[in-house]
């Protein structure tokens, strides 16, 4: 074999192996995906539920942002409150009417991603969106500017989300922790993992932490606050407003209603930062047809074991209280839309 043949050898050796990688890699998560998409993953479009299609003629389609409490975490993907408030709306709905609703929420993101996320996903072609999140942000003076789905420059590109990277971090994290949980929390490490674990946690810490180099290089997710509200908001909580009033011009310049709910009541913190959500909308949007507050505070007991499973979770009876609360002003918000 000639030098230019053994060159020509070894470079198509090479790429054929990235490509027999990368076909393989690409199985695995397309795999991944259908194992956990019911349980706790999401598809591969990146949001929980089957995918949907083209929006049919005749068709109310909503899309649902915010966090784990959205996501509904610890449950089956139709045991979440969008699921649930789709089936409540068609069973009452008339004249032929059918609505679809797209759950698009993440854990541990707040109001910041909403913004983007509904950017991503306008191809979905929605007419609303209900926006749900206030836990996520009840930490002052951090701002949480968590887009996980950004992260990815795969979606980013394509519109496909992988899930392989971040099943590769959380296993790092429980191999380093000993609780995924308490490795989200930040809780003091009381779990000694043994050689093994901490090498392979090592090695997927390692591989993560190419990825990140190379998202970098790359150009990863949005950074920069949100825009000043002008006050409308007070300096503790002026982040979160300003991030929900973010989603809500987005909204409004897309000609889609925004319904902006109020969850379960947590706790004082929680109350003061609805408290002035409430007077932001009310200075900025009232009386605005296309902006809808929703108050469903008082909706679920979150120390009822029954209704909530952690404190912030709820279990599926406490979800079909929130899509309860949700039907008549969904109805009427979008009664006259085609």
């Amino acid at each position: 074999m000639t030098r230019r043949r053994r060159a020509v050898f070894a470079v198509v050796t090479v790429l054929s192996t990235f490509l027999l990688l990368g076909a393989g890699l690409f199985a695995l998560d397309v795999a991944l995906h259908h194992r956990f998409e019911k349980s706790a993953g999401l598809n591969v479009r990146g949001y929980r539920g089957p995918v949907v299609g083209r929006k049919p003629p005749g068709e109310l389609r909503i899309v649902v942002v915010g966090g784990s409490t959205v996501l509904g975490y610890g449950l089956d993907w139709n045991e979440a409150f969008p699921r649930q408030l789709e089936v409540a709306l068609n069973a009452s709905a008339a004249g032929g009417r059918r609505y679809s609703l797209v759950n698009l929420g993440y854990n541990n993101e707040g109001a910041y991603s909403m913004r983007y996320t509904l950017e991503d996903y306008a191809y979905l072609d929605y007419d609303a969106a209900i926006l749900y999140e206030g836990y996520n942000d009840l930490s002052p003076p951090i701002k949480n500017k968590q887009v996980i789905r950004r992260q990815s420059f795969v979606f980013r590109l394509t519109g496909y989300f992988p899930i392989l990277p971040f099943i590769a971090a959380e296993k790092a994290m429980a191999l380093r922790w000993g609780d995924i949980r308490a490795a989200y929390r930040g809780d003091q490490v009381v779990f000694e993992p043994g050689l093994i674990d901490r090498t392979t946690a090592g090695a997927l810490e390692g591989s993560l932490a190419v990825q990140r180099a190379l998202e970098k290089r790359l150009g990863g997710p949005p950074v920069a606050d949100p825009a000043d509200g002008g006050g409308a908001c007070g300096p503790v909580w002026s982040f979160y407003c300003d991030s929900v009033a973010a989603a809500i011009d987005y909204l409004r310049a897309e000609r889609k209603v925004a319904f902006v709910v109020t969850q379960p009541l947590m706790n004082d913190r929680h109350r003061d930062q609805q408290r002035e959500l409430r007077e932001m909308l009310a200075e900025r949007y009232g009386g605005e047809p296309d902006v809808r507050p929703v108050d469903l505070g008082g909706a679920v007991d979150l120390k009822d074991p029954a209704l909530c499973w952690d404190g912030e979770h709820l279990t599926r009876e406490g979800y079909a209280r929130i899509a309860a609360g949700l039907v008549a002003p969904v109805q009427s918000a979008l009664a006259h839309a085609r």
